[in-house]
């Protein structure tokens, strides 16, 4: 077992709101310090070639604090209660956060979604989460067919011009208890169907470890995150986190040319750079680093998918800067990394953050570790602050997760002498891909649909060193079968991510005794 003394951290206040404790004292100290930057437009070819042309939108925590107290305002106006899901489907722009902090703020609960979902899949979300409301882009024609209100950005427009001045920041945050519930997302898990892990108002209190044992973040930071604002990655490490500690945040929305990115470095003095490991690799792939590049940038980190060695190396051979790895999932984000006071061992995402109380756990069960070296599922003290409230709806998914006073992850794993983590990949069959997690079973149901289709697997293969896809394996109903069809069809009814990328004709599947897929014998060309 790890324990990192949990004891002399500062305990959670009892009456605690996440939006206010991310924007409020950061708006009262600095109310005109820059606190986000969402840029449109990739600098070298922003319709100026000399490089002056600066269409971004741009926020100060001053302003910031009064939108999202705004927004908080226009939810109670329309109905939406304390407690209320809000689910939110919104492009990559600064409407994202404001919607996202605002229900928050007013007490409700944040369902952060992609706008890839497909119909179904967003009437599953709002179903399954008694959504009150969803709020969508102006543009958007996907609806859910359950009859929610809708709210649309023109009306967010409307709240951010109302006068929120006679609302004192004390009043425009709800009262929030420390464990009452924040935000609601929606994970793949190993079931047909994404579950919901429900995330308290402490949530944000439980990732202060990262701040200097990972990310090394300080007020005078600028954080740029490649991700989507809808991804809880960018939700926290790209926003929530520089804002809990007065940095600026920046996230760019426009055509995504992989070595756009150092040029953003540059545009707007970022020091630090949040990516999946797939960024890193595009970015090195093309990127021919010019005189004075990468001047701000004082490290990068990434999570979301194992950074492979290799991967690592040509990193630090080419740019010099320090690359800093982290373990995390859904359920608690970020725990176990390398970072400042922790040096990067290549093959290991680092060690368990002072603060944390860690262990890994025999893999058929029991509450005893595992000896040093032996591998075993990793597991979190239950009562660390940053562990969710629990998987919406799912009793016996919750219970599944519980060993005694530990939360049990299905991520298998050993600890060297030293301390590191070394990970040996999962006890299921959930996929990562683009960060994303993903269930066999949810992309194996839509296939089976395809009239053409007897027979399905679906698993991720490696196509090459580090890099890892949704693979399907097909077995034809009694006649020619086209994979590009096969994946036409995935496209029409799953999110992009979610699509398998390759797909393999065969004749049969290996199954055990009792029928279930061995997806761990599945391969291309096999």
């Amino acid at each position: 077992m790890v324990d990192t003394a949990p004891d002399s951290l500062e305990a959670v206040p009892e009456r605690f709101n996440m939006a206010r404790h991310c924007i409020g004292p950061a708006a009262h100290r600095g109310p005109d310090r820059p606190a986000l930057i969402v840029a449109h437009a990739d600098p070298a070819n922003d319709g100026d070639p000399a490089g002056r042309a600066d269409t971004a939108r741009r926020l100060t925590f001053g302003e910031l604090d009064a939108a999202v107290r705004a927004v908080a305002a226009g939810l109670r106006s329309a109905g939406v209660r304390r407690g209320d899901r809000v689910v939110i489907r919104l492009g990559n722009t600064s409407a994202y956060p404001l919607a996202f902090f605002g229900a928050i703020a007013a007490g409700a609960v944040a369902v952060p979604t992609s706008t890839q979902l497909t119909t179904a899949e967003l009437d599953f979300v709002v179903r399954d989460s008694a959504a009150a409301v969803i709020i969508q882009r102006q543009d958007d024609t996907l609806e859910p067919s359950t009859g929610i209100p809708v709210v649309r950005e023109e009306h967010l427009a409307d709240w951010l011009g109302a006068d929120v001045a006679s609302e004192t920041p004390e009043s425009a945050y709800a009262d929030t208890g420390a464990n009452d519930p924040a935000f609601l997302v929606y994970t793949s898990g190993t079931t047909d169907r994404p579950k919901g892990v429900l995330h308290a108002q402490r949530s944000i209190w439980g990732r202060r470890p990262m701040y200097a044992h990972w990310l090394g973040l300080g007020a005078d930071d600028v954080m740029l995150h490649a991700g989507a604002f809808n991804w809880t990655y960018t939700l926290g490490v790209g926003l929530s986190d520089p804002w809990a500690c007065g940095a600026c945040a920046v996230v760019y929305d426009g055509p995504r040319d992989p070595t756009v990115w150092p040029r953003l470095i540059d545009r707007y003095g970022a020091t630090i750079f949040a990516a999946v490991p797939g960024v890193y690799r595009q970015w090195l792939h093309d990127w021919r680093p010019g005189p004075g590049a990468l001047a701000s940038l004082r490290h990068g980190v990434v999570a979301g998918e194992a950074l492979a060695p290799a991967l690592w190396q040509a990193w630090r051979e080419a740019t010099g800067v320090p690359l800093y790895e982290a373990l995390g999932m859904s359920e608690i984000s970020t725990f176990v990394s390398s970072g400042p006071t922790t040096p990067t061992r290549p093959g290991s995402p680092g060690r368990v953050q002072p603060g944390r109380r860690v262990t890994v756990l025999p893999v058929d069960g029991g509450t005893e570790s595992v000896p040093t070296g032996e591998v075993g599922v990793l597991a979190v003290d239950r009562d660390e602050p940053g562990l969710m409230l629990g998987y919406w709806r799912r009793p016996e998914e919750e219970a599944a997760s519980r060993r005694g006073p530990w939360f049990v992850t299905s991520d298998l794993v050993h600890l060297d002498d030293d301390g590191y983590v070394h990970y040996h990949g999962r006890n299921d069959d959930v996929m990562t891909a683009q960060g994303y997690r993903i269930s066999p079973v949810e992309v194996e149901k839509v296939l089976a649909g395809h009239p053409g289709i007897a027979d399905v697997a679906v698993t991720e293969v490696e196509v090459r060193d580090g890099v890892r896809v949704v693979a399907a394996f097909v077995v034809p109903r009694g006649g020619p079968l086209d994979p590009q069809d096969v994946r036409r069809y995935a496209g029409a009814h799953l999110a992009a991510y979610k699509c398998p990328r390759v797909v393999t004709v065969v004749d049969s599947l290996p199954r055990t005794p009792n029928g279930k897929i061995r997806r761990r014998d599945l391969a291309p060309g096999r």
